[in-house]
């Protein structure tokens, strides 16, 4: 399986099938659960809500969304990864679709709604959250994704 099997999304949509799985494949989130940011993120966006079955997933724990997700060349550390759709979303594209698909219930989700559902302001704003990342997981003594 190479890159060229995987459908990616970084800023425009692609349809189609990933390694093998129906397009209509259940949807799953591939994150950094070493990250404060990230899997404070992951918890309050209640994704459940509005997705339904979606698969949370810690990228160092490893599995075959995270050997497909490097197999695509995409570095984890720049970003989380969303298959939806029969499309992978990365970094600052995963973002805005996740705001997409939250609930405007809560404030941390009417707020993140609003600012990440441009993909102008999704693509303005990401690098300074990877960059608060990256920060956090020094700060605490844990090691990047991809050392």
């Amino acid at each position: 399986m190479g890159a060229q099997d995987l459908l990616i999304e970084t800023r425009a949509a692609v349809p189609g099938t990933v390694a093998g799985k129906a397009a209509d494949a259940a949807p799953w989130l591939v994150y950094d659960g070493e990250c404060p940011f990230c899997s404070a993120y992951v918890k309050l966006v209640r994704l459940r809500e509005t997705v339904g079955k979606i698969r949370l997933i810690d990228a160092r724990n490893g599995g075959p969304e995270v050997e497909q997700i490097r197999a695509a060349g995409l570095d984890l550390d720049e970003g989380m990864v969303l298959w939806l759709d029969g499309r992978m979303h990365h970094g600052d594209a995963a973002i805005h679709a996740l705001a997409l698909l939250t609930t405007p219930s809560g404030a941390f989700n009417r707020a993140t709604r609003w600012v990440f559902r441009s993909e102008a302001r999704s693509r303005l704003l990401y690098p300074f959250l990877r960059t608060g990342r990256n920060a956090a997981l020094r700060l605490l003594g844990r090691s990047r994704l991809n050392p």
